[in-house]
């Protein structure tokens, strides 16, 4: 007998979102349970049809092979939903067509989601901490060592972290025996999950520390060294290892975070390894020729020759001026830009001076624009034409 088309099966069409695939895969799985049909021998049947369509349809490489080739794709060796030729059977990947919706059909037998992972018996892994430090753009070519106070919770030292009352042990929890977790079932499905009562530590403390109240842990503000290294970039992460929060009862501690922002230069721009000055060069040093300073990011200054005829946007290269790279024992470049500057505010005397200057040029010192001009006389004419 011929396979149903696996978008009829689950009752959509070919253009079906991965949503609108497990929507359909789960109502029909509910519906055709066999659980839920046990005086019917068809909903097996249907059900195990199911599973297989939307094994083969929710992976998006076997989708397309079956898009193309139709069951075809699927013969001749293990198909979407099992064992044998067609996935006929419940092996291994059918099974796994169903674990998009445990939570969905068994979500509220245990209590919740997921519940206790964390380690051995619930001793869970302390949260990650943030903390946001700005510095300026020298800092980050030096780098610096600096401290930082940090808000936050470290093991109870009266307990040990243990949570329980020195002199006292936690016992097993009643619910789950001391094995942290429970079993629900659910027609052939087993379900385990973290005990809802000890969560999943599967100790339970009759006599609390009376400091922690049998966190094992309590708040308080450590003051941490940091080490800021050279060349650090805008958005770095610095790491500190199990300086964030204390696990519950003896977990281990998670770790501190350190991200680094860099406020703006007033002078400098930075991008990457490379620093970026735009230096205003005077006309007259500009058409002249002669030597300006540049500030550096270091503190210091470096000398630059302007040859004649320098023109704005010209990019003066400082090799090894720039920052500090961080993994590598070299620096980057410092880029300065001429931006040539017109003078303003001038007196009689220096505007005369402009003008004789301007009447014996004869467009020989400004070929640009001269070339323009020209242009423009050609554009002119061609336009009255």
């Amino acid at each position: 007998m011929s396979k149903r088309d696996y978008y009829e099966a689950l009752g959509v069409t070919k253009t079906a979102t991965d949503a609108e695939l497990k929507a359909a895969f789960r109502k029909l799985a509910m519906k055709y349970h066999p659980d839920q049909n046990k005086d019917d021998p068809e909903a097996e049947v249907k059900f195990k049809e199911i599973g297989e369509a939307y094994e083969a349809l929710k992976d998006p490489e076997k989708r397309a092979a079956y898009d193309r080739f139709g069951h075809a794709a699927f013969e001749g060796g293990r198909g979407p939903g099992g064992r044998g030729p067609g996935g006929a059977g419940f092996g291994p990947e059918f099974g796994s067509a169903f674990s998009d919706i445990f939570d969905d059909l068994f979500g509220d037998v245990m209590g919740g989601r997921g519940g206790g992972r964390g380690g051995a018996r619930g001793r869970s892994r302390g949260a990650d901490l943030r903390y946001n430090m700005e510095i300026n753009l020298e800092e980050a070519y030096l780098g610096k060592d600096t401290e930082v106070r940090v808000p936050t919770t470290i093991a109870c030292e009266r307990c040990g972290g243990a949570g329980a009352e020195p002199g006292t042990q936690p016992e097993n929890c009643d619910t789950c025996h001391g094995m942290g977790k429970v079993r629900a079932t659910q027609g052939f499905f087993t379900i385990e999950r973290a005990c809802p009562h000890c969560g999943g530590t599967g100790k339970t403390i009759k006599n609390p520390c009376r400091d922690c109240g049998g966190a094992g842990r309590k708040e308080k503000e450590q003051t941490l060294a940091v080490n800021i290294p050279a060349g650090v970039e805008d958005g770095t992460r610095i790491r500190l290892a199990g300086k964030g929060q204390a696990g519950m009862r003896g977990g281990p501690a998670g770790d501190l975070y350190i991200f680094i922002s860099i406020r703006p230069h007033e002078i400098f721009h930075r991008e990457g390894p490379h620093i970026y000055l735009q230096m205003p060069v005077p006309f007259t040093t500009a058409a002249l020729g002669g030597q300006v300073e540049v500030p550096t990011v270091n503190g210091g200054q470096a000398r630059i020759s302007i040859p004649e005829g320098t023109q704005t946007g010209r990019q003066f290269r400082l090799r090894g001026k720039g920052m500090p790279v961080l993994r590598g024992n070299r620096s980057g470049d410092m880029l300065v830009e001429a931006v040539i500057e017109v003078p303003t505010k001038l007196n009689a005397k220096q505007k005369q001076l402009l003008k004789d200057f301007d009447e014996a040029d004869g467009g020989a010192v400004f070929p640009e624009f001269a070339k323009f001009k020209k242009r423009l006389e050609g554009f002119i004419k061609r336009a009255a034409e």
